[in-house]
């Protein structure tokens, strides 16, 4: 009898957004759209909408661990990516629940300020990012503010973005994108450095949309999702890129309460790889 088929499965560490537009919500989006199968851990619950985050809710550590140890146990993700976590107690809860079960291919997207300007990570939960949690990461996927924050710099240029990119990678994880879509241009840039010493700036057209709530999240978890697929680190990367190019530029003419709306993660959506 021929053994049973599973489907690709993924894991997202992250933040609950009441919206649907961003975190753990538009991770599910996006992994589905891709053909992944998409499982969770919720470390926080946040109240926001399209105007903005009003409150925050901790999910407490012991919590956030058993969730990823349940999941790990039994569905056994090919790929993680780890979102919002809101202090230092679930850091060490994500990382003593992944160092359980190596090796595994690991996204961090260092979550901490909502695009509404709401703090989402306490302070003391950077110096654990930077010293257990970026390590284990095989790539840290920070916007221009992140990245500025990490480095103690203020990017606002391509060039800045390179250094930046170099910079991080003093954090020891594999590899870094800086994400560029907050650039006033025409033409945006994610910047990508490796421990190796590759390179690379992908470039991309800019849309205007009001709708890019979620858009870090998203791009993120397509890597993830391109990964678990079996595509290499930068193939995933531009494949990623193009998911979003396109799900913003099909959820441009949609209204979605009284912000910034949503992107159409489903504008295509794939049946899940089984294997």
């Amino acid at each position: 009898m021929a053994a049973a088929s599973t489907y690709v499965s993924v894991l997202s560490i992250a933040g609950s957004d009441s919206g649907g537009g961003a975190g753990i919500q538009a991770d599910l989006k996006t992994f589905s759209a891709i053909g992944c199968y998409g499982t969770t851990a919720i470390t926080a619950v946040t109240c926001q909408n399209t105007l903005g985050v009003t409150d925050i809710h901790p999910i407490p550590a012991n919590i956030v661990y058993q969730q990823i140890r349940a999941v790990l146990e039994d569905i056994k993700p090919a790929v993680v990516k780890i979102g919002m976590i809101p202090n230092a107690d679930v850091a060490l809860a994500i990382v003593s629940a992944l160092k359980a079960y190596p090796p595994l291919k690991i996204i961090v997207d260092p979550v901490m300020i909502s695009s509404s300007g709401r703090a989402l990570m306490e302070e003391n939960t950077v110096q654990v990012l930077i010293k257990s949690l970026f390590p284990i990461a095989t790539l840290v996927t920070p916007n221009l503010a992140e990245a500025g924050f990490l480095t103690n710099k203020t990017i606002a240029s391509l060039a800045e973005m390179q250094v930046a990119a170099r910079n991080m990678l003093k954090f020891k994880s594999e590899a870094v994108l800086v994400k560029g879509g907050h650039l006033s241009a025409n033409e945006l840039f994610d910047v990508f450095a490796n421990q190796s010493g590759k390179e690379e700036t992908f470039h991309s057209a800019h849309i205007e949309s009001a709708n890019t709530h979620g858009t870090g999240c998203t791009l993120s978890s397509a890597i993830v999702a391109y990964l678990a697929l079996g595509f290499g680190l930068l193939t995933a990367i531009n494949k990623a890129k193009l998911f979003v190019h396109k799900a913003i530029q099909e959820g441009a003419d949609v209204k979605t309460g009284g912000g910034v709306g949503p992107l159409n993660h489903h504008f295509q959506p794939k049946r899940m790889v089984k294997i």
